[in-house]
């Protein structure tokens, strides 16, 4: 039998899908899951892109440019300026997603064996793009008791040799939903300019900031055009998981240089997609209004009701739509097979994503979940409420 590559037999399961047999199988029982587990928002998608979609007049779905349409990143700029990020449409690579974004720009900065430093807990798929990248990911850890703050910066700069390439974050967090201050923007900065790194940041949740707190970005940072680094997505901002496009954006032109021969490599976004994407960037503001109001809600209502449960901890997010809670459980991924394979509540149960796979240190994060909160509050009240039965039940089953 053919061998496969040792890169492939090295690349993890994502603790956000791999449960998705185990849910298949309880759906097939007849059981109602509550799906707590992924990042898909429940949220309407903006009527006006869903309709340049319905109404375009093409008559080929033809190729668009290796970029993107230029007319979408012309606008995409436009959008940018307005948040204080001063850009142009040469500075911006649309993508397939923000995934494709993460994997142009690891191939672009970092060569076989090369490392790249994340604060951890962080988005699981990150391992995944540095296995496929031959890049080695070597992790700072947040602590759960402050919110998963930023650890200091010199812990950051001990891990740093002469085969480091940069530094990445995801601000917001996912799966923390932590919102990093402009002095820890400014401290990363200041460390990634020192050393020569780049610094890149995953910005996928930027509207989703809660209580009047600001997004900074990296692209904010003065001085470190050529270091800076900024990943984006439609996927959250106007719920649009499925369009699957994204973005790169850099001033600096040798990295956008390489960046672009991935992108000719994979021909271009795709066209549909692309049409959606720049129709949603009319979304006027009243809608992001409503959502925040709308998650900072669901937040709420699901920290309030998880601290009543006996032996569950919550770190409040002040961002994204994610949060993780300590369980009084030795092993969250054997919970939350349990919750799907031998319990319901009611002929319901719900499904989770243990948050040892958003680590990268071994044995790390072993009694934590993320818990998305993108259902309306009613259905998480329940879900919360299934999950208190369920917690008691596991304890007197095992």
């Amino acid at each position: 039998m053919p061998a496969i590559s040792s890169k492939g037999l090295a690349m993890p399961q994502s603790p956000i899908r791999k449960l998705v047999p185990y849910a298949e199988a309880a759906t097939e029982q007849g059981k109602k899951i509550y799906y707590l587990n992924i990042g898909q928002p429940d949220i309407k998608t903006p009527e006006v892109a869903l309709e340049a979609v319905k109404n375009n007049d093409l008559e080929i779905v033809s190729y668009s440019h290796s970029a993107g349409f230029a007319s979408y990143r012309t606008k995409l700029a436009a959008y940018y300026e307005k948040q204080g990020i001063p850009v142009n449409a040469e500075d911006i690579i649309i993508t397939t997603g923000g995934s494709e974004a993460l994997l142009f720009t690891m191939g672009s900065i970092a060569d076989m064996g090369d490392e790249v430093i994340i604060p951890e807990p962080f988005y699981a798929n990150y391992n995944g793009f540095a296995t496929s990248s031959g890049v080695t990911v070597v992790p700072v850890t947040a602590s759960f008791d402050d919110g998963f703050a930023l650890p200091p910066v010199s812990e950051f700069e001990k891990r740093i040799t002469d085969k480091t390439k940069a530094i990445i974050i995801c601000n917001p967090g996912n799966p923390t939903g932590y919102l990093y201050t402009k002095e820890e923007m400014q401290q990363l900065a200041a460390l990634a300019k020192k050393h020569d790194l780049f610094l890149v940041a995953d910005e996928v949740y930027r509207e989703f900031a809660y209580e009047g707190k600001k997004h900074y970005s990296v692209l904010n940072q003065e001085g470190i055009e050529e270091n800076a680094i900024m990943i984006d997505s439609v996927s959250k901002r106007y719920s649009m998981c499925g369009a699957r496009i994204g973005c790169v954006v850099s001033k600096n032109k040798e990295f956008m240089d390489a960046a672009m021969k991935f992108a000719q490599a994979r021909l271009s976004p795709p066209t549909f997609a692309q049409i959606a994407s720049e129709a949603a960037l009319d979304t006027p503001q009243s809608y992001f209004d409503d959502v925040i109001e709308e998650y900072v809600d669901r937040r709420d209502t699901l920290i309030e009701a998880l601290e009543e449960i006996e032996g569950v901890k919550v770190a409040t997010p002040n961002g994204a739509f994610y949060c993780i809670a300590e369980l009084p459980v030795d092993d969250a991924e054997d919970f939350a097979k349990w919750l799907l394979e031998s319990f319901d509540y009611k002929g319901e149960t719900v499904m989770i994503a243990p948050a040892s796979g958003f680590y990268s240190t071994p044995n790390s994060g072993l009694n934590q979940v993320r818990i998305a909160y993108v259902l309306k509050k009613e259905n998480l009240l329940t879900a919360v409420e299934i999950l208190k039965e369920a917690l008691k039940a596991y304890k007197n089953e095992k």
